[in-house]
Formats: C-alpha cells, sequence, structure tokens
C-alpha cells in the first residue's frame, strides 16, 4: 500500500524528544517541562471544555442463528487524522474514525458484537518506520483467543478483521486499543483507545445513566516545537508526558449540576499512574473497578490508579455552592516523572441548572451492590498456586515476567507458555516486583480476578472489586485470586506500562489444553484477516 504526501503529512511531525538521560525514573521525579513548543502554544489549565466521545452506533442489527442472541455490527476505521489540542497548533494523530479517543461502544449485557475494524493507516510510521499494522483488544472481554487481540495476530494496512465480542458479562467499564506486537506503545499513544460500555439491569438501576454517566480517558502527552506528539520512552522504561489530557483535551473544565454523577475513569496513559483527589478533600465513592460493580460501595480520599485500569466514582455536586470550582487532582505516586501541571487534572464547575428531581440517582449514594463470581471465590477453592516474578533482565535489558518474553514465545513458534491452568479450576497467583525503581500494572486477559492481599495485608479499599489490572508496587508482592473460565486456549499476561510490555515484557498461558492438542481457536489461524476491497 503507497503513501500519499497527504499521510505523510499527517503522521509525519511525530518526533522523538530527548529527555537528556535514560532509565528514569529512580526515585521521585519532578521538572517543569518535557514539550518542546513555545510558551505561547502551551496549553494552560481549566481554558478547555469538557467533551465526551461520540457514541458509535451500530449499522445493523441481528440475531446469532446459533443461540438466537441479538448482535449488533459495527465499524470502525483506524487511520491518521488532526486533532486540536493545542491552542494554535494542530497535532496529527492516529485514531479509530479519526478520533482520540476513539468513539465509545455502548450497548446491553445480553446483545453481542460484531466490530469490523478497518486498518487504514499509513504503511509505515514516519517516527521509526514500523509497519503500522495492529490487533485490537476488548480490554475487559472474555473473548475468544482470535478476536482477543493476541499481539501477533496483525491486520496489515489495507486489510479488516472482524472481532466477535460475547458481552455475556456483567456490567463493567471496558476499553479498545492497540495491540499491534512491539509497538503497542506507540501506537496507543498516538490515539488508538477508546471505552466500551457494557450495561445490565442491575447497574441501570443503581448507578446515574445517560448524561450523569460520564466516560473519562484520562492520558498525557509531550510536544515537539510543530504541535505533533513527541515521543521518548527513556530506553523503553516508560514515557511521562508533561501535559493531562481528559478526552483529549488538556485539564478540561465540565459544568456539572448540584447531583450525583458517575463517573467512568480509565487511565490510558502508557506509562504515567495517577492519584487522583478532590481539591475539597471530599471522598468520592468507588462503586465500579475493572471487572465491574464492587460488592461494598468504598468511600477514598484518593486512589492509586495506573495505566489500564479502571474505577467508577460518584461524586456528589450537591453540597457545593452554584459557581464553585472542585477541581480533580492528582497526587501522583512515586517513580512517576512529574511536572508543573501534572497535579492537575480537570475541573468541575457548578450550575444552577434545574436538577431532575424524579430521577432516582439524582441523591443516591448506594453502600450495597452486587457481587460477582471473581468476588465470590474463595481461596480454599484453589488447586494451585503459581509464582510470578517481574524484573528487568540483567542480561539482555529486557522486562520479563519468570525471565519469560514475548520473544520466546515467538521462538517457540507460539507454544511457551508459563501458566496450564485446567478450564474452570480455580488458582492463586503471586506476584511479585522486588524493584525499588519501578511499578508494573499487570493485566491477565480473559479473567476477572480477586485481589485477596498485598503484601500479606488487604487489599486497598478502591481495588475491593472485581479486576483484571493489578498495581504491582515497588517491593510489592500481590496475590490473585481467579477462575479460568468460560473459554479454552492461549491467552496473554503482560505489563500495561507499554513501553515494558513492548520490550518484552508479555508471556502467555493456555487454559484447558495441551501443547498437542488441536487448537479450534488458535490466535494466528482461527480468524484472520481479510484485504478491505472497499476502502472508501
Amino acid at each position: 500500500m503507497s503513501i500519499s504526501r497527504r499521510q505523510v503529512l499527517l503522521i509525519g511531525g511525530l518526533g522523538v524528544l530527548g529527555a537528556g538521560g535514560t532509565m528514569l525514573p529512580m526515585g521521585s521525579v519532578e521538572a517543569k517541562s518535557a514539550s518542546r513548543i513555545s510558551p505561547n502554544d502551551m496549553p494552560k489549565p481549566f481554558q478547555a471544555a469538557f467533551v465526551q466521545a461520540p457514541v458509535l452506533q451500530p449499522y445493523a442489527a441481528g440475531t446469532d442463528p446459533v443461540d438466537g442472541l441479538p448482535v449488533n455490527y459495527y465499524k470502525l476505521t483506524q487511520k491518521a487524522a488532526m486533532a486540536s489540542i493545542l491552542p494554535r497548533l494542530g497535532t496529527p494523530i492516529l485514531g479509530y474514525n479519526g478520533l482520540f479517543p476513539g468513539p465509545t461502544i455502548s450497548l446491553d449485557q445480553g446483545t453481542k458484537a460484531v466490530l469490523r475494524i478497518r486498518n487504514q493507516l499509513p504503511a509505515e510510521h514516519a517516527l521509526d518506520g514500523h509497519a503500522l499494522s495492529t490487533s485490537t483488544h476488548l480490554h475487559g472481554s472474555a473473548s475468544k483467543p482470535q478476536f482477543d487481540g493476541y499481539a501477533s495476530d496483525i491486520t496489515h494496512p489495507g486489510f479488516y478483521k472482524d472481532y466477535h465480542y460475547p458481552n455475556f458479562q456483567p456490567a463493567r467499564t471496558l476499553w479498545y486499543h492497540d495491540h499491534g506486537v512491539h509497538f503497542t506503545a506507540l501506537n496507543a499513544y498516538s490515539g488508538l483507545a477508546a471505552q466500551y460500555h457494557l450495561h445490565d439491569p442491575v447497574e441501570r438501576q443503581v448507578l446515574p445513566q445517560g448524561n450523569f454517566d460520564v466516560a473519562l480517558t484520562i492520558s498525557d502527552a509531550m510536544f515537539a516545537a510543530d504541535g505533533s506528539l513527541g515521543f521518548d520512552d527513556n530506553s523503553h522504561s516508560g514515557l511521562w508526558g508533561d501535559v493531562i489530557l481528559v478526552n483529549g483535551r488538556p485539564w478540561p473544565v465540565m459544568k456539572v449540576q448540584k447531583r450525583v454523577y458517575r463517573f467512568r475513569i480509565l487511565n490510558c496513559s502508557i506509562s504515567r499512574s495517577l492519584r487522583p483527589t478532590l481539591s475539597t478533600g471530599d471522598p468520592v465513592v468507588v462503586v465500579g473497578t475493572d471487572g465491574g460493580l464492587v460488592p461494598v460501595a468504598q468511600p477514598v480520599d484518593s486512589w492509586r490508579h495506573a495505566g489500564a485500569e479502571r474505577y467508577e466514582v460518584l461524586v456528589d455536586f450537591r453540597k457545593y455552592k452554584a459557581g464553585q470550582r472542585i477541581e480533580l487532582r492528582n497526587l501522583s505516586n512515586k517513580n512517576n516523572v512529574d511536572y508543573d501541571f501534572t497535579n492537575k487534572i480537570m475541573a468541575f464547575d457548578v450550575t444552577d441548572e434545574p436538577v431532575d428531581a424524579s430521577d432516582p440517582t439524582w441523591n443516591r449514594i448506594p453502600t450495597t451492590l452486587a457481587s460477582s463470581e471473581a468476588m465470590s471465590l474463595q481461596p480454599g477453592q484453589s488447586v494451585k498456586t503459581r509464582k510470578f516474578r517481574v524484573k528487568r533482565s540483567d542480561s539482555t535489558n529486557m522486562w520479563t515476567i519468570n525471565d519469560d518474553s514475548w520473544q520466546d514465545v515467538i521462538a517457540s513458534g507460539y507454544k511457551k507458555v508459563i501458566a496450564d491452568p485446567d478450564l474452570n479450576s480455580v488458582e492463586i497467583w503471586e506476584i511479585e516486583n522486588k524493584s525499588s525503581g519501578w511499578f508494573h500494572p499487570l493485566h491477565i486477559h480473559l479473567v476477572d480476578f480477586q485481589i485477596l492481599s498485598r503484601n500479606g495485608a488487604p487489599p486497598l479499599a478502591h481495588e475491593r472489586g472485581p479486576k483484571d489490572v493489578v498495581y504491582v508496587g515497588e517491593g510489592e508482592t500481590v496475590r490473585l485470586l481467579m477462575k479460568f473460565t468460560p473459554n479454552t486456549g492461549l491467552y496473554m499476561m503482560h505489563c500495561h506500562n507499554l513501553p515494558h510490555e513492548d520490550h518484552d515484557m508479555m508471556a502467555q498461558f493456555r487454559v484447558g489444553l495441551k501443547e498437542s492438542d488441536w487448537d479450534p481457536d488458535d490466535p494466528m489461524t482461527a480468524a484472520r484477516a481479510a484485504w478491505d476491497d472497499d476502502p472508501a
């Protein structure tokens, strides 16, 4: 596929910004800025208006001939585009339908989805020349392996792939993002990320809906002098930008009524972790984690929020005066790189707009919500305990899990696994991080898990719900309890500091099959991409 001059211009500005050092961070690091744009072009906090991503509508609906369940059909096109992030300069991005974040997909439990992802990206990334092949992962979905965004199952420019999503799980905030092998960080950082909401009757009844169910996709970025995205991953250790974006806008301001709002907060930064808190000191109430509703609501003053984690929180604006501004701030965590304004996320301006008191969620702060299979598991059900250590290899300078990497998986012909649980078995996985200089958000595909302990103590208040990403902090050991259901086959486990994943902190496990068994859902062969003969 040839690259048009327009495509080259759209993505051509993305540049490398050397930080003058490598292997950051070690300890708490602060600096004034990372971007190379002039002060006149640098965005200032609380100048941009808050916006939400558009909701993607299905182009068709039908019925699954096998089980009779409804199916929605969607199309998304990955393409280069320009975004208006900075006050005066345009920023080239890669986006789903040319947007960052991409369109939100919202549907009900029990309605399946078929999502056609069309790769109309330039053939190569202008920054480093890597092929812009992609693999789309619906993060939080118990998809079959061939539709799970297996890193090496890539779709080349000019091709498309249909992803089938079962949507049988309880209500939750999922997100879809690029998972292309060895280039996930740069592709996701360039804009290939978006939210996906699954609803069910319990969640519909107890939590705010519609305009009061608000998606916040938070990321950070740095900018080259021409307004393009800058990229510096500090020798594959991580990227920390000096501009905080919410739904693609720098430090935006949202107008809110004097009522209870629900915020679905996704940290889609490729490395930065957050510690959000309200400027008033008032607590927020955590009602959902990665895998859906928590059994018991958890009031917290702040919470530790790593890349790829999702937390659903309620904020009660009833107590504030019209005209009052409340900031959502960032207290940060150990081993981030912080800049002048990375301590701010966004602001809320309270209005005197009349509240619809007929909506029962306007003043409701539930205490008991819903249990789940993951949170109902008991340690006594576990048939095996496995131990994993996450670290940087001294010999190869690569990030590894038990000294294994995705290079090892590729070299084995995609056969090598770090675990082989039986289908429907329950196991405890213990993950140890002895490093003092790095934290690792570990994502385990397919399953929701329960965090049993952190360094022998109970899990933190905000993480007492079903999870699929666990923050493994410096010097921490976490114990996780999970059931390997409902699918057999190969699934990935990796760090969601994406430069770590790409170099090469990703391994795989095999559920319910032996290495010699025929796998009808092999992620590399069972559902191949097809040539897109309608590129319009």
